[in-house]
């Protein structure tokens, strides 16, 4: 089998592997109803933004050297900010004021009055959701540094053995 197959056949597979990714998160969320925190919100980013380059890699075959190291770096700040919110959870770091505050609203004095009064925020160093005993920021970190590594060597054995 050509090289280039075996290389849509492995994107394929990790295209799968990031939607089950997303749909797992959304189940979590919507169906079992733990609420994310604002960095789990912002660690699903990286995975969509993965698949909507790896479904340009499949459709259009140009550049996907660069596309690699793209997907590679856009892991690798997925992996720094899952890092930072196992941290979190640990006890390693403090939570961030984009933890404790809902900062998509307009940061009025009033808002943050009736964000403290209500308390409606899920705090990130809160595990309310484990798979296996990990939380979900842990398992993030490893799929995130996985792929990030997957997507280097990708990006450094590019257009060997054509």
């Amino acid at each position: 089998m050509a090289t280039k197959q075996k290389n849509k056949i492995f994107l394929v597979s990790i295209l799968v592997f990031i939607f089950f990714i997303l749909v797992l998160a959304f189940i979590i969320q919507y169906r079992l109803d733990h609420q994310p925190c604002k960095l789990c919100t912002y660690e699903r980013i990286p995975y969509f933004v993965s698949a909507l380059l790896i479904i340009k890699m499949l459709l259009v075959n140009k550049n996907e050297k660069i596309i690699s190291l793209i997907i590679s770096l856009i892991f690798f700040i997925g992996f720094l900010l899952s890092f930072y919110h196992f941290g979190i959870e640990q006890g390693f770091f403090r939570e961030s004021f984009a933890c404790t505050t809902d900062i998509d609203k307009t940061l009025t004095k009033e808002n943050l009055l009736e964000e403290l009064k209500n308390n409606n925020i899920i705090s990130c160093k809160d595990v309310t959701f484990r798979i296996l005993g990990l939380s979900l920021a842990t398992i993030n970190t490893i799929f995130s540094l996985g792929l990030s590594a997957i997507f280097t060597k990708l990006f450094i054995d590019y257009g060997k053995n054509k």
